[in-house]
Formats: structure tokens, C-alpha cells, sequence
């Protein structure tokens, strides 16, 4: 079998069997994260991001090349996921400007393709990393630039490609010592090779392709609900649609729907504008919006006879959003765990958005969040390193004031609204919370998944483990010893608070024993003991 070109149907037909493949094998992808925690979530960010592409591709009804392109980088841009998920999608992205006005690819521009997506990818990333996923994609790029003037099959080439993506990808333990000490290669460029091998088996026939298990949910959500009071909607009908326009400025049209309703996000890629508003009067925003050009994918869900649920943190948040006054200041953070969210609620944040280990937001799910609230100065915190990515992407989407705060942790999070002071500008208030999150130190409480050398220490499959700083700090088998280890070596003479946050693997009577031993080994120190309900962590602790 020799192909010479890739048309727009094969485009799209490889875009389905990459994230079939990734799909399949996201676990395998997950199991690569460095430390033999329970949160590796790679491959599982990667692949929804990756289907959030192909759910774009699946309304796209055009089969020009660049069409499809466009629609897979726009359904990733929206669908990103962790640090991961962002890169791809920055990957996506310069690969659909990498094809424009292509009616076929041949090999040469499927390399220059590649190269313009290993460039973007790598501007995209403040401080690129060697031996991670940008290594591995600047590696296929500059590979298939030295063969594509050579090799004219399409499979043939795409095979020497992997080839040498795969030997790259086998380095980037030496790139990186933690990945040689933990022994694995770097997942996101495990999960790139398995997008590209999937890509690759889609055109040679090798897979049978079902769009229909990809648009299945991946991750099972648990969560409690509650019917909606439809006597509480102000505006019935959740009207979503996208406009395939020219138009670039689409700030007006933004400005002239919003006083038909409410929830507006109106968010705009290359030759797309993506809509979604709560309105009473459908028909004149979409009459507004064919001024603009062609509508596609219009939803309308009238959401008073809708019997929908919502999860018990979306009432929560509601609380926070009913009044719509404007104000100098609103906050969003990134929460899992009843007693954390309250915590936070506490501390005046408007908006919680559900996620954290193994359940990062998407983009959208924040510029969603980003939309709800009505501060001047909106400020973003993370709480979690996976997630930062993907507030900066909605940031820069987002026609709001809106700042990130590069928060890795709960007690970060939690230390950076204490700093808080809402009668200062907010350059002030960013340098006090960006000091804050420098005088805290966090430590982590859970178990090993897998056995394990790291810093010369031997971790065994369900081991307790701390971690603080990024480093695996203590195990055992107990959890208090391990907790009690790791606190050993994160308190300071400089501290004088020991918080403790205990998990829904842990009760209020096991806290308190443990709140004890710390009192006692730690006698100048005040311990407070907060209910967070967090999975994965048994514990979270703040030193500061």
C-alpha cells in the first residue's frame, strides 16, 4: 500500500484513530508519571483533550484540510487539560496553521506542518523543558524536515518518523534525571507517540475506527445532585451555537448580545466564534449572529422543563454568583473536597471550580467560571502545578482583567487570600499574595501505586509516602509515623503554625490523635486540624 497524499477525509479519519489509540492506552501513559502516586493523569488529560478536538471534528462538514485542522485546534484550545492537554492543543494549533490553504498534504508539507507545530508548541511555554514532549515533537519535526525531500510515501515516511520519535523519546531519561531515577520515559511524550502511531494506523488500515466509543465519557463523574428549581431561572433557554466568520472583531457583538441575557461567553479562534448565552429571546441572538456569517452546531435546552441535575458544588458556587453587582475584586479557585471548598467559601472566593489531581479543569471550564463572576480584577488560583497552563490559556481568551497566581497547592491557595486586602490596588495585593505563596510549605500524605527508587530511597507498592517541594520526603507503613517524618523535615525555625487538612480516607477522631503527637513533638508550635474531605491525599500539611 503507497500513499502520496493525505486528503481532507484521511486527515480526519487520522485524527480518530490517534485518539482511539490514546484512548486505549492512557493508562499506560498515566503509569509514567514520576512520583508512584495515585494522580498520574497524563494520558487521561491528554485523550480528553484530544477528544474535545474530535468532537469539533465530527461537526465540522467540510472536508477541506484546513477545516479540519482548524476544528481540531479549536476543540483542543477549548478542551485542554493540564499542562499536557495545553501543550497539545498548542501542538494542534500550529500544525492547522502549518496546512492552511493545503488541498493535500505530501510529505514535505507534512513536515513543514510538524515543524510550524513544534515551533508554536515551544513559544507557547514561558520555560521550555528538555527530555519532556516539546524534546520529543521538536525531534519528529526536525526528523521528517531531513527526510521528507527523500521519502514520498506517506506511510513509509510516517513510519521512519515514529521510528525516530520513539528513540527520542527513549533519551529523555538522560535529559532529565528524575525520569532516569524514577525509571520512565516522559508521558507527554509517551502520549504524543501513541497519537502519532495511532494516526499512522488509521491510514494504513491497521484499526477499525469507531467515533461513536470516543464520544462516550471517559472519566466517571461521582457526584450529588439536586433538581433544578426552575422558578429561580431567569432566562430559559441555554442557547450555544458557533459562527464560521471573517469577522476578527467579534468584541461588539459580544457587547450587543449581552443584554439578551446572561452566562454570556463568547470566545473566537481563527475563523470561529464560539457563543453560549441564557436567554429569553434565542432567536434575536442568533439573528444578531448570522451578521456575522454561517451558523453550525446550534443547541437550544429550554432549562425549565429540563429535568437536569446539578452537582452539590455548582449550588454552592450559586450562592456566590446571584447577586451581580460589580465589584473591585473576585476570586476563583481550583478545589476538590467538601471541607476545602467551604474553607475557601469562607475566605470570600466567588467561585469554586471542581478539580485538582486527576480531574483538571479544562480551559473552558475556567473561562466558563471566568464568565460567572463580575470583578473588576478577577484572580485566579490553581492550587495545583497540572493546572496552571490551562488558567494562563483562559486568561489570554478571555476579554476580562484577569490574573493567575501561580499556586501549586491547597495551602498556597488558602495563604494567598489571607494576604488578601481588598482596600489595595492590585499590584500591591498580587506582591503581598505572591510573597505569601513563598512563605508556606506544603506537605502531602498518600500512598505508593507502584514500586520504586527515588533519591536513593526504595518505595514498595502501597507504601504511605510524603511528599513536600516535589520530593518523596518519607514512607512506611504508618500513616502518622510517615506524616510525623515528613514534618520533620519541612518545619523551620522561621514558622510558628502547623496546619493540618485531613482527606475522606481519614476521621475526625484519627486527625485528633495525630493533631496530638504533633502538639507534643512540636510544643512551640499552634496546630489547628481542618476537615478538607480531598481524595488521594490522606493529609495535606502547611507549615508557615
Amino acid at each position: 500500500m503507497k500513499i502520496l497524499y493525505i486528503d481532507g477525509s484521511m486527515l480526519r479519519k487520522a485524527f480518530v484513530g490517534a485518539a482511539n489509540l490514546l484512548e486505549k492506552n492512557k493508562e499506560e501513559v498515566n503509569s509514567l508519571n514520576v512520583f508512584p502516586v495515585p494522580d498520574g493523569d497524563t494520558g487521561t488529560n491528554m485523550s480528553l483533550t484530544l477528544k474535545s478536538a474530535i468532537s469539533h471534528i465530527s461537526k465540522e462538514k467540510d472536508e477541506q484540510i484546513s477545516k479540519i485542522a482548524l476544528a481540531a485546534s479549536n476543540g483542543s484550545l477549548m478542551g485542554a487539560r493540564g499542562n499536557s492537554g495545553v501543550i497539545l492543543s498548542q501542538i494542534l494549533r500550529g500544525f492547522s496553521n502549518g496546512v492552511k490553504g493545503k488541498d493535500k498534504l505530501d510529505t514535505q508539507s507534512l513536515a513543514k506542518a510538524f515543524k510550524t507545530a513544534a515551533d508554536t508548541a515551544y513559544k507557547a511555554v514561558m520555560k521550555p523543558t528538555e527530555g519532556t514532549i516539546l524534546t520529543v515533537v521538536r525531534g519528529i519535526a526536525e526528523y521528517a524536515m531531513n527526510i521528507s525531500s527523500t521519502e514520498k510515501d506517506i506511510l513509509k515516511f510516517l513510519e521512519k518518523v515514529i521510528k525516530h520519535g520513539n528513540e527520542v523519546l527513549n533519551k529523555t531519561p538522560e535529559m532529565l534525571p528524575v525520569l532516569k531515577e524514577a525509571g520512565v520515559v516522559d508521558a507527554g511524550g509517551k502520549g504524543l507517540m501513541v497519537i502519532l502511531a495511532g494516526a499512522y494506523n488509521a491510514l494504513a488500515g491497521k484499526e477499525e475506527i469507531s467515533l461513536e466509543e470516543l464520544e462516550k465519557e471517559a472519566i466517571e463523574q461521582h457526584v450529588f445532585s439536586k433538581e433544578i428549581d426552575t422558578s429561580e431561572i431567569e432566562f430559559g433557554y441555554c442557547t450555544e451555537f458557533i459562527i464560521n466568520t471573517k469577522v476578527e472583531d467579534y468584541e461588539s457583538f459580544r457587547e450587543d448580545i449581552s443584554k439578551f441575557g446572561d452566562s454570556l461567553l463568547v470566545v473566537g479562534g481563527e475563523g470561529l466564534i464560539k457563543v453560549h448565552i441564557h436567554t429569553n429571546n434565542p432567536g434575536l441572538v442568533l439573528e444578531k449572529a448570522l451578521k456575522l456569517g454561517e451558523l453550525n452546531d446550534i443547541k437550544i435546552d429550554n432549562m425549565r422543563y429540563q429535568h437536569k441535575h446539578l452537582v452539590a458544588q455548582e449550588e454552592l458556587n450559586s450562592k456566590g454568583t446571584e447577586e451581580k453587582e460589580y465589584k473591585k475584586y473576585s476570586f476563583l479557585t481550583v478545589s476538590v473536597g467538601d471541607g476545602l471548598n467551604k474553607i475557601f467559601k469562607e475566605l470570600n472566593v466567588d467561585y469554586v471550580i471542581p478539580g485538582g489531581q486527576t480531574m483538571n479543569p479544562s480551559t473552558e471550564d475556567i473561562l466558563k467560571a471566568i464568565e460567572k463572576v463580575n470583578g473588576e480584577n478577577i484572580i485566579i488560583l490553581p492550587n495545583n502545578g497540572n493546572i496552571i497552563l490551562a488558567a494562563e490559556q483562559a486568561k489570554e481568551i478571555s476579554d476580562k482583567n484577569v490574573f493567575v497566581l501561580p499556586t501549586k497547592t491547597i495551602p498556597e491557595g488558602i495563604s494567598c487570600l489571607i494576604a488578601f486586602d481588598p482596600d489595595l490596588e492590585v499590584e500591591e495585593n498580587l506582591g503581598n499574595m505572591k510573597e505569601a505563596i513563598e512563605s508556606v510549605i506544603t506537605g502531602q500524605v498518600t500512598y505508593s501505586v507502584r514500586d520504586s527508587e527515588i533519591n536513593n530511597k526504595k518505595i514498595n507498592k502501597d507504601d504511605i509516602i510524603g511528599i513536600s517541594k516535589g520530593e518523596v520526603v518519607s514512607n512506611g507503613n504508618n500513616i502518622e509515623e510517615v506524616t510525623l517524618e515528613l514534618l520533620r523535615n519541612i518545619v523551620h525555625e522561621d514558622a510558628s503554625l502547623i496546619s493540618i487538612y485531613y482527606g475522606n480516607g481519614i476521621d475526625e477522631e484519627e486527625a485528633g490523635k495525630l493533631a496530638n503527637l504533633v502538639e507534643e513533638e512540636f510544643e512551640d508550635f499552634d496546630v489547628e486540624v481542618l476537615y478538607g474531605g480531598q481524595p488521594i491525599y490522606y493529609y495535606i500539611l502547611s507549615v508557615e
